[in-house]
């Protein structure tokens, strides 16, 4: 019996499928051996200034190692199957120190996608651990380990608890801070365009004024453009020239991690994570017509190329679904422009061409057809011949000014066949040099230049990528730990830092310089593809970043302010009568708690000054059904309701019988009345025309009308939202301070 130990189950699953009985498949789920999770793991050898982990396998690991070690037992010979990248790499040479064997007398095979072809050629090219690329994994885990260990408690200790700074992470995050910076700072430029149609309802362009280019900024500002004005309208036009060039649209290249990730962000809204999951599973198998077998090549990768049988076979498929004519005469190859060295061996491909999109449509989930598309149509098209145009240009000559007007018509479609055109042909009518031409309509626009846009998660991914910044494996899971961390808020696709991530990203480009430096982290990850390549040593790597790092801790423990906040206030807390009362900072402001927490939770809210605020409970004519105390009028997030005023140790509560009560402001949707209605959810607004209308809102809309695109009938509602009074939209619940409102 041959034993085959893979990472993931639905992996070991697919490849049995394709072997006989003499083989057994088995999957570790991942790193089964790994640094300690509740301790540091790293020691520093004082003679050599080695840095020297300690692995262990977690608890939750130990029974699959022990199944593995039975069925190592009786194998005659075990292969290492683990992913081609170096983290494959390194979980294989975990996997053979867990089970007491010596790494490079286990065969290790790689293969780039799970196909039954794929794995008997890889079981007859077997080779042997690759040191160097387990060594620039152990240096990457490492130094993240140092980081993360050293740099986090600081962060805590110094700001808030639970805070956290990474290599990679805080790198990005001064991304997203610089952005949000630049959009602050930027000052708006006046411009104005001329706005002009000729007859026939050709839009055109102006291109030049007395002599004098005009470019997009050119006119500065009203009278310019008045003036402008004036000269056109006193100008006459005729066709000076008309010009038509060939034009072509260039085939895109196959898919790479980073471009998937953002071109499924782009077409199919799909976060990074999704991406990655959804791909994952086209990989490791999937049902088709002739069994369970992976559907897509290895989807962590950074490399365009693409083997040879892959490339002769789809041309083969080009030509036969399409024709001759968009075969191009050579199969094309593409060059990766985007830092750092390329791990893995080919780009993202389908495996199987015969099982097309239309096919797996009985086969995939909706999430995993949409994304199996995206990756088979753009492996046809990276193929095929580039899409053709006519590019037509009209120069309208005056004594004083010149317009252009330009125009395109698709004369082959190419590999649009495939993905479809996204430009629609906008055609000029058929005109003549020399004729006369007449301004149909002009009108001077004037204009504001916009500041720089927020981040989206696609972009970002980009922008790490052409920096140079993390690796294939890496850019999801950025993101995620920055959305987590509360350091940023995704909303509308849009990455917006929090006030917290300016606080951090400040202090650690005052004390920790090079963490956050974009150019120091993309040449570590160059350092770390030179110690694969077996040109730098690991050690030597480790060494000259772990010393000077732990100056700046140590000098950091000193020199950083702490922004903790815990002034005694020389008040006894009212709830335990014993522990004084402290004045704290938190995730959403200050407040004053006891110093006797965890023991006594009591709390209670500060104004802006920091001052206790004025109770705003109410008393009720009501008493609590359970202990026959008070209850009193709080406001929850669907409105108000009864609570009793021994809470926390009564949490008894009742929602307040409302008596009808009629809007001013008719429904947005009907025009109808809308009055204030009660639920076992609290009161709410509610049309009189219910069932035929269902408007209903938590809160009682204004008149003011909505702005956000796309917002129809948007009335903004009165409300507090985090201690701050905003305009809430009822439609969209877009939400507006409501001093910026006014």
């Amino acid at each position: 019996m041959n034993l085959i130990i893979v990472e993931s189950p639905a992996k070991a699953k697919t490849i049995k499928n394709f072997l006989g009985k003499d083989y057994e498949v088995i999957a570790s789920k991942g790193h089964i051996r790994d640094l300690p999770k509740s301790r540091f793991g790293i020691t520093v050898d004082e003679d050599t200034s080695h840095l020297v982990p300690t692995y262990s396998v977690a608890k939750e690991n130990s029974a699959i190692v022990k199944e593995i070690k039975a069925l190592a037992k009786k194998a005659d010979t075990i292969y290492i199957a683990t992913d081609e990248d170096r983290e494959g790499e390194a979980i294989g040479w975990h996997i053979a120190h867990a089970i007491k064997k010596d790494p490079q007398d286990l065969p290790r095979i790689v293969f780039h996608e799970i196909t039954k072809s794929a794995i008997k050629h890889a079981l007859e090219e077997a080779r042997s651990i690759d040191m160097d690329m387990v060594n620039a994994q152990q240096a990457r885990r490492l130094l993240d380990r140092v980081v993360g260990y050293k740099l986090s408690p600081l962060l805590a200790s110094k700001i808030q608890k639970g805070l956290s700074g990474g290599r990679v992470q805080s790198s990005t995050l001064k991304l997203v801070v610089d952005r949000e910076r630049e959009i602050k700072a930027f000052v708006p430029v006046e411009y104005w365009t001329m706005d002009t149609a000729f007859k026939k309802d050709i839009d055109a362009n102006l291109i030049s004024h007395k002599g004098d280019k005009i470019s997009k900024m050119s006119i500065e500002n009203e009278s310019q453009a008045k003036a402008i004005e004036t000269s056109i309208k006193a100008d006459s036009f005729t066709i000076s020239k008309i010009e038509t060039k060939q034009r072509k649209s260039s085939t895109p290249p196959p898919f790479m991690t980073s471009t998937l990730q953002q071109a499924a962000s782009s077409k199919l809204g799909f976060t990074p994570k999704r991406t990655m999951m959804i791909a994952q599973t086209l990989y490791e198998g999937v049902k088709t017509p002739d069994g369970t077998s992976g559907v897509i090549t290895y989807m962590r990768t950074d490399s365009l190329n693409l083997a040879s049988e892959a490339v002769a076979a789809v041309r083969g498929v080009i030509e036969n679904r399409y024709g001759k004519k968009y075969l191009p005469a050579k199969p094309k190859t593409y060059n990766k422009k985007s830092k750092g060295a390329q791990e893995a061996h080919e780009a993202i491909r389908p495996t199987m061409l015969n099982f097309t999109p239309e096919m797996a449509q009985s086969f995939l989930k909706a999430d995993e057809i949409k994304l199996y598309r995206l990756i088979y149509e753009r492996f046809m098209a990276c193929q095929m011949e580039d899409a053709q145009f006519d590019q037509q240009s009209i120069i309208f000559s005056g004594n004083e000014n010149e317009y252009r007007a330009s125009g395109r018509k698709l004369t082959f479609d190419g590999f649009y066949a495939v993905t479809g055109a996204e430009d629609k042909d906008k055609l000029l009518p058929t005109l003549k040099e020399g004729e006369k031409a007449e301004i149909q309509s002009l009108k001077p626009e004037q204009h504001f230049t916009e500041p720089p846009a927020r981040y989206s998660e696609a972009s970002l991914i980009k922008k790490l990528e052409s920096e140079g910044v993390g690796r294939p494996s890496t850019y999801a899971p950025t993101v995620a730990t920055l959305s987590s961390r509360t350091y940023v808020n995704i909303e509308k696709k849009q990455i917006i830092p929090t006030e917290m991530a300016f606080t951090v990203t400040d202090i650690l480009e005052k004390n920790f310089a090079n963490i956050v430096d974009i150019s120091f982290t993309a040449n570590m990850e160059e350092k770390l593809d030179e110690v694969s390549e077996g040109n730098v040593d690991w050690q030597k790597l480790l060494s000259d970043f772990y010393f000077p790092f732990m100056d700046q801790i140590a000098a950091g423990k000193e020199n950083i302010i702490s922004l903790k906040l815990a002034k005694p206030l020389g008040r006894t807390c009212p709830k335990c009568g014993e522990s004084e009362l402290l004045l704290r900072s938190g995730r959403f402001g200050n407040f004053i708690a006891c110093s006797g927490f965890p023991k006594c939770k009591y709390t209670e809210q500060v104004d802006e000054e920091g001052n206790p605020a004025p109770k705003q409970e109410n008393l009720s004519e009501e008493k609590c059904d359970k202990c026959g105390k008070d209850m009193v009028i709080k406001n929850g997030r669907n409105g108000q309701f009864l609570a009793c005023s021994d809470y926390p140790d009564c949490k008894n509560t009742k929602s307040i019988n409302v008596e009808e009560k009629i809007s001013e402001t008719p429904c947005p949707d009907c025009g109808g009345k809308i009055s204030l209605k009660n639920s076992r959810r609290g009161p709410f607004w509610g049309c009189e025309g219910y069932p035929e209308c269902k408007f209903i809102s938590k809160f009682e809309p204004t008149t003011i009308k909505c702005k956000e695109k796309g917002c129809k009938n948007g009335l903004l509602a009165e409300r507090t939202y985090r201690n701050k009074e905003v305009y809430e939209c009822v439609k969209c619940k877009a939400r507006t301070p409501r001093e910026e409102t006014k």
